[in-house]
């Protein structure tokens, strides 16, 4: 028997099999090492008040999980010659990856990783279960971080009425932040009313407990303290928000949130991913999705900052979805856009985009130059109004599943980006786009307004110059700022969805129209001035905008100073100057500080009525 020979290669490439998923797990777990310590340390750049280190960390973090791919996959070239291995030692890899991740605290991330690898080294046919993670092959539930030290994904308080702001302080205290607070007596009076608000006069049930995660999210310029209050059957989400104070001296708790539709805009799509460190993700996003049941948990990992997982649990979800359902793709409906060619499968909520081959007059620009205009806004701060996007790579839709007509448009617009074949050669035909983005569908801001009643209209418009003053306060200018290129979303917010004209704040010239020098000019129907490739003259947006008088109405009524130079001239001065501006994912009205001023207002108002002097305006 030992001196068989056919047993000795078999032997050998077990063992180059075991070492090379050895070397891949090593590959992960450096990449979740380094994103856990950026993470972490988002700690610190809060409490130093360091917003643009802030900023810069977030950008950074997103470039991390690809920089890790690539380092593993020339450590599997170099050490290995992985892209000349036979499949079944593929197999025997995965095996063995398998058996890795037995104990291992981010299994599903290290599968993802895994597949991320394998797929840059081997040739597209190679991409079925034998070879990849097409479903999880590692359970993540109750996965426990037994080291007696390590932090509990969450804590569980049980407070009684009378120990309720007690319990309250606890919680604070608990994440160890090394500011002190303004006036934490003043806000937990806040919360405590807020909450107390909240429940009413519901009973307290023998399990009432408030259970806390056990880190706190940052983003931007805050902090957030994240939790559930169990009562009985009833759960009831909440978040605190923590903000500076003064900056970098103390800080306060800005707000109590409630309710599972406050967190989905905390953690909306159009939003920068949180910084927060998690031993355990899945128990993180187990957690949250108890909160926000509606959401996917693709969205949760994204969120969260995992959008590489993420995206894997979009594909499965999508997948998932094709098996389950008949309609066809088919055009998206709105006006057609020149730059990127836009198709929707009706029963799934979201978009696909493809950049075309070819672009109409007067847009110039490039495939290369629209990529990294959505690169921009991915690593960007999103401040709520710029969606997401997810963006693939040799992506196969069955081809029986698409309308004529849109594959018409896809061979006319973006031939070099289309193949339709059977490439498997089992007589299923596939459509396979080699580059596509994938992002949330929403209503068209120009179709909603055409079938919008007054209020809603109102709404629409007030919300539509908020999203570009949000915008403006994170350094962006929308460039074309048509109402064709903002959606509204369920929640009625206006969310930026066109990217391809972008651009920094800080980048462009705002001017105002010269005045014409002679009567020539004045009649004039060509600009008779110089425009230079980045001047911008915001007088100019009001013809395109308002031809609508209901619409001017409003616009004018709330948001004039868009159309006035000055207004974006002081805002990329302030930008320049390093002034980071703050942007709240809730309603201002639910801040403490507005509070207390409404409380105040109204018991001067009420001592005057009954003093019979009239209180001060």
């Amino acid at each position: 028997m030992l001196n068989n020979p056919q047993r000795f290669p078999r032997v050998l490439d077990d063992s180059r099999a075991y070492a090379i998923a050895g070397a891949l797990l090593e590959g992960f777990n450096r990449h979740y090492r380094l994103f856990r310590e950026t993470s972490a340390a988002a700690r610190q750049r809060f409490e130093q008040a360091d917003w643009h280190g802030q900023q810069r960390a977030q950008r950074e973090r997103i470039e991390f999980y690809d920089m890790r791919v690539d380092e593993a996959v020339e450590r599997l070239q170099t050490q290995f010659q992985a892209s000349s291995l036979p499949m079944d030692t593929w197999q025997q890899i995965k095996l063995h990856y398998i058996g890795l991740l037995t104990n291992h605290h981010q299994p599903e991330l290290a599968e993802t990783f895994f597949n991320s690898v394998t797929t840059k080294i081997l040739h597209r046919n190679y991409f079925h279960n034998d070879f990849i993670f097409v479903r999880p092959a590692v359970s993540t539930e109750y996965i426990e971080n037994d080291e007696p030290a390590a932090a509990p994904t969450y804590r569980a308080y049980y407070p009684t009425p009378a120990t309720l702001r007690e319990t309250l302080e606890r919680i604070v205290r608990h994440f160890g932040l090394q500011l002190p607070f303004e006036d934490l007596g003043r806000d937990l009076d806040d919360v405590l009313e807020a909450l107390r608000r909240q429940l009413g006069d519901t009973r307290w049930r023998t399990n009432f407990q408030i259970q806390v995660l056990s880190s706190m999210f940052f983003r931007n310029k805050g902090g957030y303290i994240v939790g559930k209050i169990v009562n009985g059957f009833h759960e009831t989400p909440f978040v605190l928000p923590v903000l500076h104070a003064q900056e970098g001296r103390t800080l306060m708790i800005d707000a109590a949130l409630f309710g599972e539709e406050e967190l989905l805009l905390l953690f909306s799509f159009a939003r920068a991913y949180f910084m927060v460190d998690m031993e355990i993700p899945a128990a993180w996003v187990q957690f949250l999705r108890s909160l926000m049941p509606r959401k996917p948990r693709s969205e949760i990992y994204s969120a969260i900052g995992l959008q590489k997982q993420g995206k894997n649990l979009f594909y499965r979800d999508f997948l998932y979805h094709l098996r389950h359902s008949t309609d066809k793709f088919r055009i998206a409906p709105g006006i057609k856009g020149m730059v990127m060619l836009v198709f929707d499968l009706p029963s799934f909520p979201f978009v696909f985009k493809c950049i075309k081959d070819f672009f109409p007059s007067p847009k110039e620009t490039t495939r290369e130059l629209v990529q990294a205009k959505y690169q921009l806004v991915k690593t960007h701060d999103r401040v709520g109004r710029m969606a997401d996007t997810l963006e693939y790579s040799n992506v196969a839709f069955p081809r029986m599943r698409f309308d004529d007509a849109l594959v018409q448009e896809l061979r006319h617009f973006c031939p070099s980006l289309v193949e339709i074949s059977d490439r498997d050669g089992d007589g299923q035909v596939e459509v396979i786009l080699k580059h596509v983005y994938i992002e949330r569908r929403m209503i068209p801001l120009n179709i909603y307004l055409q079938e919008a009643t007054a209020e809603q209209i109102e709404h629409a418009v007030i919300e539509y110059g908020n999203a570009i003053k949000d915008l403006v306060a994170a350094n962006i200018f929308p460039g074309d700022m048509l109402w064709k290129n903002f959606g509204v979303t369920r929640h009625g917010k206006v969310v930026f969805y066109d990217y391809d004209e972008i651009e920094y704040i800080t980048d462009c010239n705002f001017r105002r129209v010269p005045e014409p020098r002679n009567e020539e000019e004045e009649m004039s129907g060509e600009i008779w001035y110089h425009v230079g490739p980045k001047d911008v003259f915001p007088e100019t947006f009001a013809p395109f905008l308002l031809g609508n008088a209901s619409v001017r109405e409003v616009f004018m009524k709330h948001h004039a100073e868009l159309l006035d130079a000055g207004f974006w001239n002081a805002h990329k001065q302030r930008i320049q100057a390093g002034h980071v501006h703050d942007v709240f994912p809730y309603d201002p009205h639910k801040r403490f500080v507005h509070q207390r001023a409404a409380r105040a207002a109204a018991a001067a108002a009420e001592a005057a009525t009954e003093s019979g002097i009239p209180a001060a305006s």
